[in-house]
């Protein structure tokens, strides 16, 4: 059972984002992603600065198995990414929720938060077998 943090926004391709105010968000990948990309070994991580709309691709995080993109889950600029991945991309693995997150956003419109999941219908879309 993948672990799913309360304060928490959630999309459908498995990313979350944490609103520390009302324009300024922590991105990463949820545990459920990390378990099925299995070990990390590289993540690309944005360009500070870079304008990015909800749904576009912002990072890449290369394992063992596979390459998958990040999506943006909401439209902004990118403010700040987490370079400690460059040595230990698997951070995301032990820690996708803190130690492990990805790149920080300052959001274009916040009503694009209430398009994404809370923990409670994003552990329904995982239990629905439907995931992406």
């Amino acid at each position: 059972m993948s672990d799913i943090p309360e304060d928490l926004k959630y999309t459908p391709d498995h990313e979350w984002i944490f609103m520390e105010d009302d324009f300024n968000g922590t991105c990463g990948i949820t545990d459920y992603a990390q378990e099925m990309l299995t070990d990390i070994v590289f993540v690309e991580l944005p360009e500070i600065g870079f304008q990015v709309k909800k749904g576009d691709p912002v990072a890449v995080v290369e394992s063992m198995k596979a390459v998958s993109d990040v999506f943006a889950p909401v439209s902004g600029r990118i403010t700040e990414v987490n370079t400690d991945l460059e040595d230990s991309p698997a951070l995301v693995n032990t820690s996708p929720y803190t130690a492990g997150w990805i790149f920080k956003i300052e959001i274009r419109d916040k009503n694009e938060l209430d398009d994404l999941m809370d923990a409670d219908s994003y552990q329904e879309y995982l239990d629905s077998g439907e995931t992406s």
